[in-house]
Formats: C-alpha cells, sequence, structure tokens
C-alpha cells in the first residue's frame, strides 16, 4: 500500500513504520498510509529556522508579495489534479473550489498585500513620535521578522485552504513553516506541497509539512517561533498548555470549532427577500463540506412567531439537496471525512436529543446518488428544535460536526442578543434583517462574542460571500470558545509573524534605520535636481532647497478669478474684523501651487506623473508681499505594480516644507506623491552602430541557446519583422486573442525579456523554414536595409500607426520598443553580446 511522504529539511521522506490507513470516504476504500515514525521534529524545526528563515527574511516584501503571485499562478495551472483527490476527502466540486482555489486565493490576497509595505525586509509601523521639545529625540516602532518558524497545526475539512490561509501570511512576514495537516486528508495537502516544491517559487526551507501524527512536535519549539491551532476546543487547550509553550512564552493562535449563530430578524417574516436569503444561507451552511465547517451555522435562533414557518422552508429547502458521490453533477453534498467523524456526529446529535427534538432528518436512514452509503462516511441533513434554549443548555455546548443545526425562537431581540452570546464566543455571526437600526443594535451588542458578524438583506446578496466564508482581508478568528485567536485579517495576519520594536533616538539615525525621512533630520543635499534621478537612485532624505518666489496681491486676485474661490479673506479685505487674518491672505492652495512652482524641475525626464497629496497642512496665513522658499525632501519610497502601458515606476513621497523667506519660520508642509520611471538596464539600446557591431561577430556555425534557429533563419525572420513594421505587410489579422491583447500590448513598455522559446505565429514550433538567400553575408545585407526602412518609414511619417501580428496596432515609439526587445532576445540567443 502507497504511503504519503513527509517533505522535510530538503527531502521527501517515508515513515519507518507500518503507517496508519486514510480512507475514501465516498467508497471507504484505503487511499493510502500516513506514516511518520523516525522523523526527528527538532531537526525539522531547526532546518526551517536556518535554512528557510535566513532566505525569507533577506528578501523584501515586494519579493516576497511576487513570490506568493508566482506561486498562485503556478497552483492555478495545476488545480485539475487537486479535484480528483479532493472528491475522496467527500467533498463536492462546490467544497473542493474552497478548499483549493480559495487557498490559492489567499496567496494572491496576501501577495496584493505588499504594497502596503515598504521596499524593505522589515516594517515600520505607524508615525513617528517626538519624545523631546527640541524635535532631536525621537521614536517609531519597527517590526521585523521572527527567527523562528511558524508551526501549523490544521484540521482536517480543509487540507488545502488551512495550510495556505497561515502560510501565505507568514512566507510574507519572511517567516517559513511547518505544516502539520490532519491525518485523514493529509494526502491531499501532500500532493499540492509537492507542486509547490516542483515550483522552485519557494527558497529551500520555506515550507515542510508533515502528513501523519507528530505528537510531540512541540517538544523543541522555541520563543521565536510561533504556534497555529485549527481544529476542537479540547485539543486546543491541551496544546496550549505545553509545558514548552508556556516555558517559552511562543506565541500560540488558536481557532477552535464553535457554535455560530444566525438569526432571523423580526421584520425578517416569509415573504420578504431576507427571509429567503436567511432559509438559503442555513440550508448552504449546513450542506457546504457536509456542515464540517468551523465557521456553519449551528444555531438558527427565530422569532417565536415564525418557528414553524422556518422550519418548513428549511426543510422544503433540504428536501432538494441531493447526497451521494461529488463527482456526479446532480449531487449537492457529499460525506463526512470518514466513519469515525460519523459515528462521532451521531453521538453528538443523541446528546442534543435529549432535550431538543429532530424535526428533519434521520439518523437512521439516507439515500444516496453513485455510491453506496453503507460504504462512505454519508450522514443525511438534521434539524432539531431546542424550545427552551435558556435553561437546556447542550444547544450551547455541544456542537456536532457535521450537517446539523438547531432552531430556538426568540421573543425579542435582546433575547435574540443574549442566545447569541451564550456560545461563548463564536467565529461568526449573522443576522437576517433589512432594518438598519435591528441590524446596529446586534451588531454592537453582540460583537462582543463574535470574531465576525455578516448582515444580511436584499442590497449585499448577490455579492456576498456567504455566512462562512472567511476572507484574507479581514480577521479570522473569534473570543472564548472559539480560542480567542486571530488568523488573516490583511496586515494583522502579517504581523502575527513580526517582532514589534520600539526604536528611540535622534531624527538623523531614525531616518537611516526606518527607510523613512523624519522631521528635524539632516538633509541629503542633491547633486542635481531630485527629479532628475530614477526611482533606484533616489534615497530618503535627499534635498533640495528652492530659490524664492513673493506672493502678491495681482497672484491672490487672479487665484480667486482663476478657481472661483472668492472667500472673504482672499477677496474682502474690509471684513478681516475678528477673524484670524491681518491682511489679504493667500489662498492655502495657491501657496501649494506655488510651491510646486518652485521645486518642480521643468524638463522631461524620470519623473512621470503627479500621483497625488497625502498630507497638507497651513501652520499660519501667508499674505500678499510675503516671500516663500520651500524645502524638498525625498520622505519615502514604494513600489508599485504597473500592468498597463506605461514603463516601471514606483511612487516617491516628498515632504515639501514651505518657508517664510524672511524669518526661516516653517509656515506649511505637504506630502507629494510622484510617479517615477526605475532604470532600464535590462536591454542594449540598439543604435545602427551597435547593430552592425553585434552582426559582425556572427558566424554561420553559431548554435544557439534556445530553439532550432541558425544564425541565417534568425536573420531572415527579423527582415520578415521589419517588413511589417515598415508597412510592406499589412494584410494579415492579429494572432492574439482580442481578451488578452490589451495586456500583450502593455508588455511592450515592461522590462522583462521575451521568454526564450517564444514562437512567432506564422512559425511552426521547432520546424526550421526554407530560407530565402544563398548565404549568411546575403542575410545580413537584406536584414540592414530592411532595418533602414523601418527606420525611414517612421522619421518620414512620425504620426503612423502599424498592425503588428503579435502587439496588436503600434505608434512609433511603441516600434521602437518592440524592436529593442526582439533584436536583444535574438542577439541574447546567439550570444552576441
Amino acid at each position: 500500500m502507497k504511503k504519503t511522504q513527509n517533505y522535510v529539511t530538503g527531502q521527501w521522506i517515508e515513515g519507518k513504520g507500518e503507517g496508519v490507513p486514510m480512507f475514501d470516504a465516498i467508497t471507504g476504500e484505503i487511499v493510502a498510509l500516513s506514516d511518520t515514525e523516525g522523523l526527528d521534529f527538532g531537526e525539522i524545526l531547526h532546518y526551517g529556522r536556518t535554512t528557510g528563515g535566513e532566505k525569507l527574511r533577506k528578501m523584501t516584501f515586494q519579493e516576497r508579495g511576487n513570490m506568493l503571485k508566482s506561486l498562485a499562478l503556478y497552483l492555478m495551472k495545476k488545480k485539475a489534479a487537486f479535484y480528483e483527490l479532493s472528491y475522496r476527502t467527500g467533498a463536492t466540486k462546490v467544497d473542493s473550489w474552497i478548499d483549493i482555489e480559495g487557498g490559492f486565493g489567499n496567496l494572491f490576497a496576501n501577495a496584493s498585500l505588499r504594497k502596503l509595505f515598504p521596499n524593505q525586509s522589515y516594517h515600520v509601523e505607524g508615525d513617528p513620535i517626538d519624545l523631546s521639545r527640541g524635535g532631536r529625540f525621537m521614536a517609531h516602532h519597527i517590526m521585523v521578522p521572527k527567527r523562528g518558524v511558524a508551526v501549523h497545526i490544521n484540521a482536517f475539512n480543509f487540507p488545502v485552504w488551512g495550510m495556505l490561509e497561515k502560510c501565505a501570511s507568514n512566507w510574507m512576514a519572511g517567516v517559513p513553516a511547518v505544516v502539520k495537516p490532519a491525518t485523514n486528508t493529509s494526502f491531499l495537502t501532500e500532493a499540492v506541497v509537492r507542486e509547490i516544491v516542483a515550483s522552485g517559487i519557494l527558497p529551500e526551507g520555506a515550507l515542510q509539512v508533515i502528513t501523519g501524527s507528530a505528537r510531540s512536535i512541540l517538544d523543541t519549539v522555541e520563543s521565536q517561533d510561533v504556534v497555529t491551532f485549527t481544529g476542537s476546543a479540547t485539543t486546543g487547550r491541551l496544546l496550549k498548555s505545553h509545558k514548552r509553550i508556556l516555558e517559552e512564552s511562543v506565541p500560540f493562535n488558536m481557532e477552535a470549532d464553535s457554535l455560530n449563530a444566525s438569526i432571523l430578524g423580526e421584520d425578517a417574516v416569509p415573504g420578504t427577500p431576507e427571509f429567503d436569503l436567511f432559509i438559503k444561507e442555513v440550508r448552504n451552511e449546513m450542506t457546504v463540506k457536509c456542515g464540517q465547517k468551523c465557521t456553519a451555522i449551528r444555531r438558527i435562533i427565530v422569532p417565536q412567531n415564525l418557528v414553524e414557518d422556518v422550519q418548513i422552508s428549511l426543510g422544503k429547502a433540504l428536501d432538494k439537496v441531493t447526497i451521494g458521490d461529488p463527482r456526479l453533477k446532480e449531487v449537492r453534498m457529499g460525506a463526512l471525512v470518514s466513519k469515525d467523524q460519523v459515528t462521532e456526529v451521531r453521538d453528538r446529535v443523541q446528546e442534543l436529543a435529549k432535550t431538543a427534538r429532530i424535526v428533519y432528518g434521520d439518523l437512521d436512514k439516507i439515500e444516496t446518488i453513485g455510491a453506496d452509503a453503507k460504504k462512505g462516511a454519508f450522514l443525511a441533513p438534521i434539524v432539531l428544535l431546542e424550545e427552551n434554549p435558556f435553561s437546556n443548555l447542550a444547544v450551547h455546548e455541544t456542537e456536532a460536526f457535521g450537517p446539523v443545526s438547531t432552531i430556538m425562537p426568540y421573543k425579542n431581540l435582546d433575547e435574540a442578543i443574549t442566545l447569541a452570546q451564550m456560545g461563548k464566543g463564536s467565529l461568526v455571526s449573522s443576522i437576517a434583517t433589512y432594518d438598519n437600526k435591528i441590524a446596529k443594535d446586534y451588531v454592537i451588542n453582540a460583537a462582543s462574542h463574535h470574531g465576525r458578524i455578516m448582515v444580511i438583506n436584499r442590497d449585499m446578496a448577490k455579492e456576498s460571500t456567504g455566512h462562512g466564508s472567511p476572507l484574507p482581508n479581514l480577521v479570522h478568528g473569534g473570543p472564548g470558545r472559539a480560542g480567542g485567536g486571530e488568523e488573516m485579517g490583511g496586515m494583522r495576519g502579517i504581523k502575527h509573524y513580526l517582532q514589534r520594536t520600539a526604536i528611540q533616538g535622534s531624527p538623523t539615525t531614525l531616518t537611516e534605520i526606518t527607510g523613512i525621512y523624519q522631521q528635524n533630520a539632516e538633509y541629503k543635499e542633491a547633486d542635481q535636481h531630485p527629479f532628475k534621478y530614477h526611482w533606484e537612485d533616489i534615497e530618503p532624505g535627499m534635498s533640495l532647497k528652492t530659490h524664492r518666489r513673493t506672493l502678491t496681491d495681482t497672484d491672490i486676485i487672479n487665484f480667486s478669478n482663476l478657481t472661483w474661490d472668492h472667500f472673504y479673506a482672499h477677496t474682502d479685505i474690509t471684513s478681516l474684523d475678528g477673524s484670524i487674518f491681518e491682511k489679504r491672505t493667500a489662498h492655502g492652495y495657491l501657496i501649494i501651487a506655488a510651491a510646486a512652482g518652485l521645486f518642480v524641475y521643468p524638463h522631461k525626464g524620470p519623473v512621470a506623473a503627479n500621483y497625488g497629496l497625502e498630507e497638507c497642512r497651513f501652520l499660519r496665513p501667508l499674505y500678499h508681499n510675503d516671500t516663500i522658499y520651500v524645502r524638498l525632501t525625498c520622505q519615502q519610497k514604494v513600489d508599485r505594480d504597473v500592468a498597463s502601458a506605461e514603463h516601471p515606476s514606483g511612487i516617491v513621497k516628498w515632504y515639501v516644507e514651505i518657508f517664510d523667506a524672511l524669518t526661516d519660520e516653517k509656515v506649511g508642509f505637504a506630502t507629494v506623491l510622484t510617479m517615477v520611471q526605475k532604470k532600464q538596464e535590462v536591454f542594449v539600446e540598439m543604435t545602427s552602430d551597435k547593430v552592425d557591431d553585434y552582426l559582425s561577430k556572427l558566424t554561420a556555425d553559431m548554435t544557439p541557446k534556445w530553439g532550432v534557429m541558425t544564425p541565417q533563419h534568425m536573420l531572415e525572420h527579423m527582415e520578415f519583422t521589419y517588413k511589417i513594421a515598415s508597412g510592406e505587410i499589412q494584410d494579415f489579422e492579429v494572432a492574439t486573442p482580442e481578451k488578452i491583447l490589451e495586456k500583450v500590448h502593455a508588455s511592450l513598455y515592461n522590462y522583462d525579456k521575451f521568454p526564450m522559446g517564444t514562437n512567432f505565429p506564422l512559425l511552426e514550433k521547432d520546424k526550421l523554414e526554407p530560407l530565402k538567400h544563398p548565404d549568411l553575408a546575403t542575410a545580413i545585407e537584406k536584414f540592414k536595409g530592411q532595418r533602414e526602412k523601418y527606420l525611414a518609414f517612421y522619421e518620414e511619417n512620425p504620426e503612423a500607426k502599424l498592425k503588428n501580428l503579435v502587439f496588436g496596432e503600434l505608434n512609433k515609439y511603441e516600434a521602437y520598443l518592440l524592436d529593442r526587445k526582439h533584436l536583444n532576445h535574438h542577439f541574447e540567443q546567439f550570444n552576441l553580446f
């Protein structure tokens, strides 16, 4: 029988024991054996801290984010195989989509968070703090990656999502992970990890996985490690009290199964959209993943006069749920993960039924499609009714982790809130109401007991992700029974793996440490105007002091007429009595505009555009005939993604200080953002002389670094593309599909090389066309002549736009960008550089 393997210390290792069987939830067959006997968990954790941790910590947030994005794109291409395995866990296609592509979605979402972090390996948090009146002693907070490993102990219900929702955060933080999935479904986790390892995208040591028992894994955790647990509250409390966790003060994040409640608002009566949405939500939460979700609705809290309506409507909705082999299109609910789980759920239902009564479903009766109910881990949906929820507490304390939920009545909203709170803490609650007062009262009073609350109504229904769907940019966790932990939550989730440290010192020192210019730090006088530098060459503190300008009466009046801003302080000096103004006052935006006029560099350069204004303060009025000067200083650099037709660039935040030239008093400041182009250092700029020089090195016997072209084939291919570029050949259809043409066209502006082996649409892959010229020398002359025709065409027709087979319509500049990339691609192909 096949065993799953463990990926640890850089290799796939099979356990040395007999192994524990994992079963197909539908057929009952053994899928594989799980075995971890012989693994040294102390060595595994040490390997992660050193090999994986050292590499991840050196990466910037932007590099880590792009790494996650690449991994997500890679895994999406491999998803079909994961679905086939997921069906064996009892999951339907929809269930599998939540687990598999939902997991990949966490990678995408966390990758996007790189935009919120600086372009360095650590984070600077919050605002600077002045600790002295003189402004020479200050503080800030930084957050650096912990030097340990994230140990993730996961539940069986989401073998992919459970791993990636946690790992996405720790990888973004620069911390490696050791993942311990639940044994029952670890065969699916193993399959995904195999593809992750095969991709080579993550640094070695960033991910290790243990696919079986790991009872002693916490024995060697250290203070710099982070442990997360998802599962039952009982097991979580046991792990949280582990001697090593306490001795080393190891952060322990617990997300436990909870008795989540959904409330039907008193206004949501039958016939309203909210009533229908409520029934649909409860049905979905009972049947998606066969109810095996830590966020599923376990308690259905409804107005006492609507209990019967809810019971009837929910029963009708559940009647439509078909159960069986999840591979079949007509099946809407699969199986529980194992027969052991079926037994456990049955036992819990029987405990609940001591006071509540089953009003829908039968523990001993089930009809299945395409599967043998006796062989698989099947269970029909069960709805109970607890008529005395204030005195019978089992419904608030006992969880049946399957397709089971209990209806209970309330008399007024206060009772509903109390019932929701009696679960002693949950991951999520929801309320269906179109009355925003009811919604507010419930949310404010119930929020203390829930990690997330969703208000269900007709306005949000079409775009809702549902009661039970944790989202990567929202906190996932809850108080009390739910474990008291937090996962995900956007930047919050990443910060769990960072150490927050307060730093104190002079503004100049803290500028160097944080990478952000701090007020009163020493300026770094720029050798030339800062707007003449590319993004890479600008550094925080780089500064320019401008010349002066006097604000005149005429400036103020003209600005009023131009903007229609006729505020009395600018236009009616007879009305100044009792105001804070003494004379005709310059508009605040005139001051900002005048400041820009002083610091803006007029000529074309790397600064591509004004990106916005982030902060602006006027410290005192400026009057007519006051003279100002400006100090322009780089405050911070922020990387950005570029997907449109523009060159790679980053954002520079400029700290603009405006001074009264007479007194040198600061009278205003602003943070101005500019988009600054990055250097192009990838491609050689191809002048005719350089082309001649490179071609002089080309010989007929040269072999390419990739592909099957000979030197002459390469030249004849490029001669043909120059005929297209010069307009001689235009009778063709663009080969690139319309839906991706804009993206392909925009790629001309980036600094990425054409991939090796890129295939020209008119050439058959890996097959050589017959040569047209007698020899290489002739091919070189024909190539040069055609290139000259291309250059001459655009000299004579600078506004022309011509079709390209791959990139669509190109103007002169875009034709130049293509020419540069194309020549570099083929000259590199034959090692001419």
